[in-house]
Order: structure tokens, then sequence, then C-alpha cells
């Protein structure tokens, strides 16, 4: 068991004053269940339940009030009432909706009692069963596979992740971190699988596992399905996806297939609550606030770069590449990109963004648009000189501010540079393995610029 990064949200949930009742979103396998029980330990109670048990469900079927409910919970567990902390874990909470009814009364009557429920399909079962979700009584938190981060520190390389979180990064950690970076796309982020390479680091022998988690997730979010055409949908899009990932999309006859865009667009949002995959939608702003356009078609982000690699069949493509950009057209290191920021936050689900230019002819299109402060902020994945970023120039040339980033396999660097129009502004040059710390750099590089400003305006 090693520790996740989602284990300091839930301290600072543990300490609210209005604490609610928490909702651990993300889906199956990413952890949810591990990072609870190590969380578990700071507390001098701890009741654990697994709707999947019958046992265990069978407890909030008996329409208990609250009060008789948590003592039916104590006796089931053998335990006794403690002065000290108490912590709940309903595990699955998908499988009883007479559970998430229950969570509002926590709140409302057993406030000392922290509860924490998991579930990898709730929005699903809330939707299809039409259960009266507690609204205001409730909160969220996210969990998906684990960071560059988080793999630093579950392999134990104590050193590397000392360099990685030195701001700014030093030069000379530039070639071990981009290594390990590689291993790390190469792999992805599932726990099960990370923590098997630590073991034996042999990546042959994690290919049991890579399909184990398929088929877990094709066995799981069939299961609610509306009815049979859908669930033979929902198997065409989940394996399809990974072959489809870092594209835009469009539904109908996605994947090849005969299906009507009606279909996909349920099978797909079906995955996406399943958080198994995201579509991520493309906006055509340089300001704030930033929208998506619901519109346009969207570019499709599988949960975990390292299934994506198994299922493409790219893993041996790894061992011949330096740079990540150099294979798969690029796609690997968008999407990994991708899944590093999606994973940056934790307390509410925001989805990226890409940015593509207004008129109908262009195909103009920036990777990424990341709002930091009162900034739009355009990020490209891309190698190569900065002159050669003719999506990103156009989207300066329109921008009211002169701040942009890249991410690629060189060295940390910021540089004043201009578009092929002619205006100036700043480069950030961040190496890939960097994205996770995106605003940790862009605050660096205002503070920077700031340095830099005073400079020119103290006198000799």
């Amino acid at each position: 068991m090693f520790s996740r990064s989602i284990i300091d949200n839930l301290r600072a949930w543990k300490s609210l004053p209005d604490r609610k009742p928490l909702i651990l979103r993300g889906a199956r396998q990413v952890g949810k269940t591990t990072a609870v029980e190590l969380f578990a330990k700071e507390f001098d109670l701890y009741l654990y339940l697994n709707l999947e048990i019958d046992e265990d469900l069978k407890l909030f079927q008996r329409n208990l009030s609250i009060h008789d409910l948590y003592q039916s919970i104590l006796l089931h567990k053998d335990q006794s009432a403690v002065t000290g902390t108490t912590l709940l874990f309903i595990d699955e909470i998908q499988n009883s909706p007479e559970a998430v009814k229950m969570l509002r009364f926590f709140y409302e009557f057993l406030p000392a009692v922290h509860v924490i429920a998991a579930g990898s399909l709730l929005e699903v079962m809330v939707k299809q069963q039409q259960i009266s979700f507690p609204v205001g009584r409730v909160q969220f938190s996210f969990m998906y596979p684990l960071t560059f981060r988080e793999f630093l520190t579950a392999l134990g390389l104590n050193s590397a992740l000392e360099n990685f979180d030195a701001l700014p990064l030093p030069d000379f950690a530039h070639p071990k971190l981009m290594t390990l970076f590689h291993r790390y796309t190469l792999i992805g982020g599932m726990p099960e699988i990370v923590s098997k390479y630590a073991q034996h680091q042999d990546i042959a022998g994690l290919k049991p596992l890579y399909q184990a988690l398929l088929t877990s997730f094709g066995d799981d979010v069939t299961k609610y399905a509306r009815h049979n055409t859908l669930r033979h949908i929902i198997r065409h899009c989940l394996d399809t996806a990974p072959h489809e990932a870092g594209s835009r999309i469009a539904f109908a006859g996605f994947g090849k297939s005969n299906y009507r865009s009606r279909e996909v667009s349920e099978a797909l949002k079906t995955l996406e609550q399943a958080m198994i995959l995201y579509l991520l939608y493309p906006t055509t702003t340089t300001e704030i606030p930033i929208m998506p356009d619901l519109r346009k078609s969207p570019r499709l982000q599988f949960l975990d770069t390292g299934l994506l690699n198994f299922v493409a069949g790219l893993q041996g493509h790894f061992f011949q590449q330096e740079d990540l950009h150099a294979f798969y057209r690029g796609k690997i290191a968008e999407h990994i990109v991708g899944q590093e920021l999606l994973a940056a936050t934790t307390d509410i689900h925001k989805k990226p963004v890409f940015w593509v230019r207004e008129k109908k002819q262009s195909s103009a299109e920036v990777d990424y648009l990341v709002q930091h402060n009162q900034l739009a902020i355009p990020v490209e994945v891309k190698s190569g000189k900065a002159g050669t970023l003719r999506s990103l120039h156009q989207f300066i040339d329109q921008s009211p501010h002169p701040y942009a980033v890249r991410l690629y396999s060189g060295k940390l660097e910021l540089m004043e540079t201009q578009t092929i129009e002619g205006r100036r502004y700043w480069l950030l040059n961040l190496p890939y393995f960097l994205a996770g710390r995106l605003n940790d750099y862009i605050d660096w590089m205002v503070e920077q610029l700031a340095d830099k400003r005073k400079e020119r305006l103290t006198p000799l």
C-alpha cells in the first residue's frame, strides 16, 4: 500500500467544522478503497461496509431510523461506539439506493461520525432509479490513476521525487526524470499494475493485469445498460475508445460501426459517468470564463495511458523512441498530459478543454487551454522550434495577455519570442513530466517576469 495525494484532501475534509458525508468518485480499481484504508489509520474506530456483500447491503434495506441504523452497523461489526473519532466507509454504494438516501441523515443527525462513500457508477444508478439525491447534504472528491509524482512515490524513488518537487527544476535532474516519465507513460497509473511493477520490474508480466482490468470495466458498466442493444454498443465503445483516444470523434458510426449518433452518445456518456473515458470539448474563447462548445466534436480521453498503450499494442515502441512526440502521431504525449491535468484537481471534476479558431475553414487547434487566476493560458504539446507553433501563434494574436506554455522533451526554459504576425510573447518551455505542476510553473513564470520588469525600472 502506497500513499496517495488524495489523503491530504481527506485530512482537510476531516477538519472541516461543517463537514458533510464525502462521496469519493473514480473509476473502478483506481485505488479508492486502499486510500480510505490508509486514511482510516488516523481514526479511533473504523467501520467498513461493502454493499456488494449481502450482509452489509441488508443493513440498509430494513428501513431503520438513522440512530438505529448506526447501532445496527456497530452490532454487525461487533464494535462499540467510541468517544474519539469514527470513520464509516460505505463502499460500492451504487448498489443501494437506500444507502444513498441515508447520507443526508448522517449529516443532519450524526455529524460526529465521519462518513465516506464510494461508487464507480453512482450517477448512472441515481439517474436510472430516479433516486432523490441528497443535494447540499454531501460533498465530492475525485480520484484518478496515479500521477507521475505518485508513481515516483510508489517506486520509492525519493531522490527523483525531491528533484521533481524542487522549483525550478535543476537541469541535472532532467535526463533521469524524463526516462522515468517515459516508463510511467508506458505502464500507466492503475494502482495494481504499478504495485506489481514496483515489486518485480517486469513489464511483460503486467499483460494479464491489463486484460483483467479491461474485462472488469466491461462487466461492470454493461450491468447498467437500459437494454441489450445498448449493452452491445457500450462494449463496442469500450473496445474502440483506446484506438480513438487523442482524436476528435463523431458519434455517428463511431469506431467504424453502423450505430447512430444518439446510441453512441448514450454509450459514451455512460462510460464517462463511470470515469473510464472523458469527452473533452473545444472552446473558441481566448479569455475567461472558458466555456466549452458542446456543439463541436469532442476529443476522446481514455482513463489511463498505460491501458491505451496495451490495447493499441504500442508498448514495444517505447524502447525505440527518445521523445514521446515521435511516435503515434504525438497522441501519446498529448494524452498523458491530459491525464496529468485531469488529476491536478481532486476537489472538483474539471475536464480540460482545447482551443480551436472560430473560423469554419480554420484547422488551428491548441492542445489545451487552462485557466490560471484571471488568465486563459494556451498549452501546446509539441517538439520542434518555437517558430513552428502556428496554432499557438494564432491564439496569442487574439489573446489579451502574452503568456503561453509548451510541453516538450527539452529542458525548462523561459524565452521571449514572437508570433508569425510579429507579436512578442513569453513562452514557458516545460518538460512533459512537469505537466502535473503546470499551475506552479505558470506562477513561477509570472514571478520571473515581474522581477525582470523591476530590474528594468530600477535606476543604476
